[in-house]
């Protein structure tokens, strides 16, 4: 277009007003959010790999910045995105870029987790429901870096009516003490008590004094009517029954 001329015949240069605005560029992650968020709804947790699934975990906590770089170095770091959630907040902490609140956001996402396997193994029978509570103590227990005793609660008809963690120890070994446990079943009115516990090591293979351990509380237990229906070894991925081995 033409523009206008002054009296002596010289062009007249636009205002600036008529000049396209210039069009700021939005930061490149906010596509990315969107496309995960999408991806996410569409295909569910599987469509997504561990450290994008950590991403959109770390939006909360992050919410105008790239969140991915800290998102693969929680992977890197704890070797998985389980491993990530499940870490202890001053070990998450030690990681450059985890603040106060991504740690808590980390902390929460994995308490809920908790919560709800929790919820599909708790009055309901223990047979029947045995891979969820397989399930439910591995996501308690299978990355902690301490060794923990934990005793699940049944009463006749086998429903699950109680999970209490009994102990914690160091990360080799956790004092038990046989009348405790027995005493605790009395008072819950338990006739069956299935024994949990975890090896930090992540090889769940049971040891000379797990297997000791377990016939000290089975000897308590019986004159007082309380079966020992197991004893869990709980490992990185993987599981060890007593009563499967033969050792209970």
């Amino acid at each position: 277009m033409a523009g206008f001329e002054d009296a002596g015949g010289k062009p007249i240069p636009h205002a600036a007003s008529d000049k396209p605005a210039a069009k700021k560029d939005a930061p490149h992650h906010t596509g990315h959010r969107q496309r995960l968020r999408d991806r996410f709804l569409k295909g569910g947790a599987d469509a997504l790999p561990d450290y994008e699934l950590l991403e959109l975990i770390l939006f909360r906590a992050i919410p105008r910045r790239d969140t991915k770089p800290l998102a693969k170095a929680l992977i890197e770091r704890f070797g998985g995105f389980n491993e990530a959630i499940s870490a202890p907040i001053e070990r998450l902490l030690d990681v450059q870029g985890v603040s106060q609140a991504v740690a808590a956001e980390l902390k929460i996402v994995q308490a809920a987790s908790l919560r709800l396997a929790q919820a599909q193994v708790l009055e309901r029978p223990a047979i029947s429901s045995w891979k969820a509570m397989i399930d439910y103590c591995t996501a308690a227990m299978a990355y902690e870096n301490n060794e923990q005793f934990r005793i699940l609660f049944l009463d006749r008809k086998n429903i699950l009516i109680a999970d209490e963690i009994q102990s914690r120890g160091t990360i080799d070994h956790t004092p038990v003490y046989p009348r405790e446990v027995v005493k605790r079943a009395l008072e819950l009115g338990a006739s069956a008590i299935i024994l949990v516990h975890n090896h930090p090591s992540g090889d769940p293979t049971p040891s000379r004094a797990d297997v000791d351990m377990t016939k000290r509380i089975e000897d308590a237990a019986k004159p007082l009517g309380v079966m020992v229906h197991d004893h869990l070894v709980i490992g990185k991925g993987n599981h060890a029954s007593l009563r499967q081995l033969g050792l209970l």
